[in-house]
């Protein structure tokens, strides 16, 4: 069977909360591998506000790309381009509708973390905001980051467990090490023994992130 060159396009976007020009701060919402664009909003309720307009895009088969992010880049495609092409959609979907990219903010778990933190790097900008829960850069270990230009002083939250079966602690550190290089405002928080998933700790911090002054 053939892929598609552009495998995630088409696939449906859901919404939560007021229109994105009625709203403070637009949020993009990326879920993880196997999990859909419900699951992400259901994190997204947990943030509890009430002026963000939240986008969740669903990935083809549940699935952006269909190997490991540490994997060759080449490996992933075209899943991997057509992934950062439908955030880039949504984000130029957004200008149209009068939202600018500072009152956007960027946020995955896992597979969408990677995502969320790549496209930032290959897009930099000033963001609302750039969040990355349990995910890193992605590449095979040694990977040359030649991305250029400034992320011009957007908040970058990364949080992980110490330990994650999927995402080792090094890339999350390297992706925040190469983030501040490109003039991001990092927060890196390593939980001990939390495993793949998202505590409430996280939760308090991207709740500040989204109420923030856009």
């Amino acid at each position: 069977m053939t892929t598609p060159a552009d495998p995630h396009a088409g696939q449906r976007v859901l919404r939560l909360g007021p229109r994105p020009r009625e709203a403070r701060l637009s949020a993009i919402l990326i879920h993880g591998r196997g999990a859909s664009a419900e699951d992400i909003l259901g994190l997204a309720r947990e943030f509890a506000t009430t002026d963000v307009a939240y986008l969740a895009p669903q990935a083809a088969g549940n699935t952006w790309y269909p190997y490991s992010f540490l994997s060759p880049i080449p490996q992933n495609e075209p899943w991997l381009t057509s992934a950062l092409g439908t955030i880039g959609g949504l984000v130029a979907s957004l200008a149209g509708e009068g939202v600018a990219a500072e009152r956007v903010a960027i946020l995955g778990f896992s597979q969408g973390a990677c995502l969320t933190l790549e496209f930032a790097a290959r897009n930099p900008r000033r963001y609302a905001a750039a969040i990355g829960l349990s995910g890193g850069l992605i590449g095979t270990p040694g990977t040359r980051r030649t991305y250029t230009g400034s992320l011009d002083a957007t908040p970058v939250f990364l949080g992980c467990s110490d330990v994650d079966a999927h995402i080792p602690v090094e890339r999350v550190r390297e992706s925040a090490a190469v983030l501040r290089t490109m003039k991001a405002t990092v927060d890196e928080r390593i939980y001990r023994g939390m495993g793949h998933t998202v505590n409430s700790h996280e939760v308090d911090a991207v709740r500040s992130l989204l109420s923030a002054p856009a």
